[in-house]
């Protein structure tokens, strides 16, 4: 692989992370405005019915903080995160929440209040690059999935992770799922 693509890859990875820091905070704001004794029973937190701008100041600064090359924080990669994949996947992922949660609810084990925000973040994150993003393959937005959940979930969030979006994945995806499976699968033969 070229520098160009591994450059751009770890762009995408950047704009992945800094996505879910946004969906993350949106969810926790989202559920701190519900009434004290829903916030952590309801099933399906309520959400507006037009597409929601999110307004993450927060996020939008370590954004332009991240793409700045005037003093580049130590602790950051060199490569800038994709701006534009950011915003399509913040926005996306707040915008289709709901239909999101509709999705992936009947893949659950436990209700969509009882995940974690970090889980809940990622899987409306993969969701919603599952759905659009067709340009990446299913097994790379579930690897990344599985990453992100590995860095900020909680110990075993990551099995969590992959299996939800193993499943998901061969509904949203299910000529590319059913392609790569007979591969591998003549692949496991001939080895």
């Amino acid at each position: 692989m070229s520098r160009e693509g591994r450059r751009e890859i770890a762009a995408r990875r950047q704009a992945r992370e800094f996505a879910l820091q946004g969906i993350y905070q949106w969810l926790l704001h989202e559920f701190s405005n519900e009434e004290p004794a829903t916030a952590h029973t309801s099933a399906k937190p309520s959400l507006p019915e037009q597409a929601p701008q999110v307004q993450l100041h927060a996020i939008e600064e370590l954004l332009a903080s991240a793409t700045s090359e005037d003093n580049p924080p130590k602790n950051r990669s060199r490569t800038p995160p994709n701006a534009e994949f950011f915003a399509a996947l913040l926005q996306g992922a707040v915008r289709e929440a709901s239909e999101a949660r509709s999705i992936i609810e009947p893949l659950l084990t436990r209700t969509i209040a009882e995940l974690s925000p970090v889980e809940h973040a990622i899987l409306l994150l993969s969701v919603f690059e599952l759905r659009h993003d067709t340009e990446t393959p299913y097994r790379v937005v579930i690897n990344e999935a599985i990453e992100l959940a590995k860095k900020y979930g909680g110990t075993d969030g990551h099995k969590f992770i992959n299996g939800v979006l193993d499943r998901l994945a061969a509904s949203l995806r299910p000529e590319e799922v059913a392609f790569a499976r007979a591969q591998e699968s003549e692949s496991n033969k001939r080895g």
